[in-house]
């Protein structure tokens, strides 16, 4: 992928990079729709990324030419919002302040819509790539709050801080425990006798305007009426009074915190059954109280837990479509992945994408040459 970005680079611009940016996609092992309501997530930075390369120029234009997308310019001085993909780049480059024009390509294998943060992915490159043009100092979690204040304010996506912190400040080999209001990071290593494996259903999804912004409507609509700052101060015992619309969807956030806690915990124990065990329990709260999972969800998740290598599998992202995710035995991956592969299939007629991922770092300058 760093060949191919500089050789686009080359063949658009007629000269070399001065860098080239990797910025990994993500997926979240257990903790979703936890973190815009201040609680705790447990994900990695994957293998998968998008890499940009790119050189300055003498005015204050940006031009990224993407592999998938085309081409777009953009002048730093009059940012608009356009309505397409471009608006994730532009959004960030006004959110970190940058002010030194250049040129980029663009290319990633990070799946669109899929729940693997393509757009956190491609937000914290083009960050990256700012502040080493600008000349500034990278700071992971100061980027990571501009790249989600530009998700939520100019692309429009009410996104939580989840997506941007683990691409900006992933560990290799290591899950990291966010703690979403004070962006405390702990790491805990993966057991060396599992594997992960991104379960892809093959169906996509908008979160734009979706349902997605219903369900942080309906917790934030929870913790007022509990007269809590956010869900992440409530338990369970708290929620009876509610309705029971409201109740199931604070339920999911109280348990799911409780969850992703535990399961960090039983990481650094080396206990990978109740690892597995607690990430069954989260897709079943997705499923039932939060009603975020889809039928395809479900199914690949169930094919899953039947091969008796999967310690458990989880729907893993925003959900309604997209990704799951499972904690699989390291000499178990082959067999797991062609059996879950055709069950899936002959369950569904979809033809999922199922491969191992390791933890990688979060977004970093690779060498141009």
């Amino acid at each position: 992928m760093r060949d191919l970005v500089m050789r686009d680079f080359q063949a658009r611009y007629g000269r070399e990079p001065e860098l080239v940016v990797r910025s990994p996609g993500r997926v979240n092992l257990i903790g979703d729709h936890t973190d815009y309501q201040d609680g705790f997530v447990f994900p990695i930075a994957i293998e998968r990324a998008t890499w940009l390369a790119a050189a300055r120029r003498t005015d204050p234009l940006v031009s990224v030419a993407s592999h998938d997308h085309g081409l777009v310019d953009l002048d730093l001085l009059e940012i608009e919002r356009r309505g397409d993909w471009s608006d994730y780049i532009a959004g960030t480059l006004r959110a970190v302040g940058a002010h030194t024009g250049f040129d980029a390509s663009v290319r990633t294998d990070v799946p669109v819509g899929a729940g693997l943060s393509s757009s956190a992915s491609l937000e914290l490159a083009v960050a990256r790539a700012a502040a080493e043009l600008d000349g500034r100092d990278w700071d992971p979690r100061s980027a990571a709050l501009a790249a989600q204040s530009a998700e939520n304010d100019f692309v429009g996506v009410p996104c939580g801080i989840m997506d941007q912190m683990i691409v900006a400040a992933g560990r290799r080999d290591r899950a990291l425990l966010i703690d979403c209001r004070s962006l405390d990071l702990t790491e805990s290593t993966i057991p060396q006798s599992v594997r992960i494996v991104i379960l892809d259903t093959g169906t996509r999804r908008q979160l734009a305007g979706s349902e997605y912004e219903e369900r942080r409507l309906a917790c934030e609509e929870a913790s007022e009426r509990l007269g809590v700052p956010a869900l992440r101060d409530a338990d369970e015992a708290m929620l009876r009074g509610l309705p029971d619309l409201l109740r199931r969807r604070a339920r999911h956030v109280v348990t799911e915190n409780s969850r992703t806690v535990a399961a960090a915990a039983a990481f650094d124990a080396g206990d990978v059954a109740e690892v597995g065990r607690l990430m069954n329990d989260s897709h079943a709260s997705l499923r039932d109280d939060f009603e975020v999972s889809s039928a395809a969800l479900d199914a690949i998740a169930e094919v899953a837990r039947r091969h008796p290598g999967c310690h458990g599998a989880r729907m893993t992202g925003g959900g309604f479509a997209g990704c799951a995710v499972a904690l699989v035995d390291e000499n178990a991956v082959g067999d797991f992945i062609a059996a879950a592969s055709a069950g899936y299939s002959d369950a569904t007629g979809h033809v999922p994408t199922l491969y191992e991922t390791r933890a990688a770092p979060g977004v970093r300058v690779e060498s141009s040459s």
